[in-house]
């Protein structure tokens, strides 16, 4: 792995943030606040065709890959616009990736392009009230109709239901299979790209407390027709095909934490070094400095770990180990950040227009999501340590 500083990825970075740094802290907390899609900054990165950027040259994206998707979702997150703005992007940039790999040409033709251009939006159905994390009980079902399907269900957090055309489904189809070749006990399940068909599908957002721009919802799903080209792979394998997606997506996810944790220190060293306590900037005391410094270095060892999982992952090579613990660190490292950032504005750090609460609130979703930092210590501890599986 080599760690020289690329030139494309620095100009890369310069591009997105020239076009993030448009959209100031305080466009972000009135998205947030009127619970409004940021419209204006979507279609902005879409002009400049960012939201496309891994998606496959053919289908009109910029084929790149998710060290680069990576330095987009960074960045994006370290203009202020944390999970928002990264919320607003990242189903595009990564959740497509099944389709790319195991979809065929029918499907790959009709949605790939649209979605390399910014004009669809993308949403990903797999938690469900009842299993929550463990996918093995998804009870959501695709019944076979003709030369297609019939799909009723119900999901929950659903991020951008409410803009999205369409949505990638995980359904069961069969039971799980008695060994490993038939998918173990997340065997049965397939992978379904379904339009969001208001005839069908009925959509109730969910009410929260961070991360509003962009509605996380319940969806209702009721014999929704899906033809049979919608099937993404093979059938009874969806969960296996769903793991190209996972992996980049906690990658993302840790580009995600590390932009939001770098958003919060750079305000927390500006005011530290401006505001004075005692004739002096507090800056100058160790018992805020010190915390300041810490995370600094701890973000950037994060950064360092999900650069890893993203190299690996481009190349080709296992990289679960790799994207998990990015994941991990990343999640702590950032939301740490935040909270040390509102300790250095004291009071002020729960007033609206210092925005580091917005971060505070918004870095610890995660914490939890996409998957919680327990699942992700059970992973590292039976996949890679070789303990004994713990759930």
């Amino acid at each position: 792995m080599d760690l020289t500083e690329d030139p494309d990825h620095e100009a890369l970075a310069a591009g997105v943030r020239a076009v993030a740094g448009a959209f100031d802290d305080d466009y972000w907390a009135a998205c947030d606040r009127e619970h409004r899609f940021p419209w204006d900054f979507y279609r902005a990165m879409a002009a400049g065709g960012w939201v496309g950027l891994t998606i496959p040259e053919r289908y009109g994206g910029g084929g790149c890959g998710i060290t680069e998707a990576a330095l987009l979702m960074r960045e994006v997150a370290a203009s202020g616009a944390a999970m928002n703005g990264a919320s607003a992007l990242h189903l595009t940039v990564f959740g497509l990736e099944p389709v790319v790999r195991f979809g065929d040409d029918q499907l790959k033709d009709a949605f790939l392009p649209r979605a390399a251009s910014g004009d669809l939006h993308v949403a990903f159905g797999v938690t469900e009230p009842d299993a929550g994390t463990d996918t093995s009980r998804i009870a959501t079902r695709a019944v076979p109709d003709g030369d297609g399907w019939r799909i009723s269900g119900q999901k929950i957090w659903t991020s951008k239901a409410d803009e999205a055309e369409v949505c990638l489904l995980l359904a069961r189809t069969g039971e799980p299979g008695e060994s490993e070749a038939g998918g173990g006990r997340l065997g049965g399940l397939s992978l379904f790209l379904v339009d969001l068909d208001p005839a069908h599908v009925t959509i109730s957002p969910i009410a929260k407390t961070a991360r509003n721009a962009v509605s996380s919802c319940e969806v209702f799903y009721d014999e929704l027709p899906v033809e049979g080209w919608r099937l993404v792979g093979e059938e009874g394998r969806g969960f296996q095909h769903l793991l190209a997606g996972l992996n980049p997506e906690r990658v993302l996810i840790a580009a995600e934490a590390i932009g939001t944790g770098l958003a919060a220190l750079r305000r927390a060293v500006a005011y530290a070094a401006e505001r004075e306590v005692f004739g002096r900037p507090i800056g100058a005391n160790q018992a805020l400095g010190h915390p300041l410094a810490d995370a600094h270095a701890r973000l950037r060892a994060a950064w360092l770990m999900t650069r890893e999982a993203a190299w690996r992952y481009d190349r080709g090579l296992p990289c679960g180990e790799e994207a998990n613990t990015a994941k991990y660190l990343a999640a702590d490292a950032g939301f740490d950040a935040c909270d040390r950032a509102v300790q250095v504005h004291g009071g002020l750090g729960f007033a609206e227009e210092y925005h580091v609460g917005r971060y505070w609130r918004e870095a610890r979703i995660m914490r939890v999501a996409p998957v919680s930092q327990e699942m992700t210590l059970n992973y590292l501890a039976q996949k890679v340590l070789g303990l004994p599986r713990s759930y």
